[in-house]
């Protein structure tokens, strides 16, 4: 099992972000495999090319996308944004796994609270919004072959993140509690935290739900540069 996880380096507390949900991932499963989707890396390989999008949240909006790129088209991958705090071994996800499928992820079915989101930045309202923030890809599947880097690096939000790619029928359902958006829901089993609207790691959310659980994951010396960071800000 491959699962890359989008990183962001505009700040300290979107680097802790990440090194958080990693380290929730290896609590309960320490054989799979993790990559970071750092955006330099990509851009410095010629991977990824694509124009700064002003309205892009973070710095892996789109390198998502390149997944299946990034697996050779073969397989199984699994991306999920930073802002997770997993609570289960991740490999359950591929228990709902449909093998028919090219791409397998939470359906919501939500509309977002407010108008902006982490570190204040505006919250685009869109279908199918969040659906691509946790995603297991069927790489091999003939529609993710439609994800080639042209497509990624020049392809329009909405062909991206609405699923334009891939067939609706072959699109498939993962439990909502692998993908609980906090501060939307209000109950079920939790299998993975979402921070969509932003963590303890941002000034304005320090006491979101669950943000002890997520602090408990940082060390003393994070958790001093992370408060001394919010407090400047």
């Amino acid at each position: 099992m491959h699962l890359y996880i989008g990183f962001d380096s505009s700040n300290y507390g979107q680097q802790l972000a990440y090194e958080v949900c990693k380290r929730s991932v290896r609590k309960y499963n320490q054989e799979v495999s993790i990559t970071p989707l750092v955006l330099t890396d990509l851009q410095e390989q010629g991977i990824f090319s694509r124009e700064v999008d002003p309205l892009a949240s973070t710095e892996f909006t789109y390198t998502r996308f390149l997944v299946p790129y990034l697996s050779n088209y073969r397989g199984y991958a699994a991306f999920c944004d930073s802002d997770f705090l997993w609570r289960c071994n991740i490999s359950e996800v591929f228990n709902f796994v449909d093998e028919t499928k090219a791409l397998s992820c939470v359906q919501h079915d939500y509309t977002p609270s407010s108008s902006l989101k982490m570190d204040g930045k505006v919250q685009t309202v869109y279908p199918r919004k969040n659906w691509s923030s946790l995603m297991v890809f069927n790489c091999s599947h003939q529609d993710c072959h439609r994800l080639t880097l042209e497509n990624v690096n020049h392809q329009t939000p909405k062909y991206l993140h609405r699923f334009e790619w891939c067939d609706d029928q072959n699109l498939g359902s993962v439990p909502l509690g692998y993908n609980y958006l906090v501060g939307y829901y209000d109950s079920g089993d939790l299998k993975a935290l979402h921070f969509t609207d932003g963590g303890p790691w941002h000034k304005d959310h320090r006491n979101v739900d669950y943000a002890d659980e997520w602090l408990s994951f940082l060390t003393s010396e994070e958790k001093l540069k992370l408060d001394r960071e919010l407090s400047e800000q």
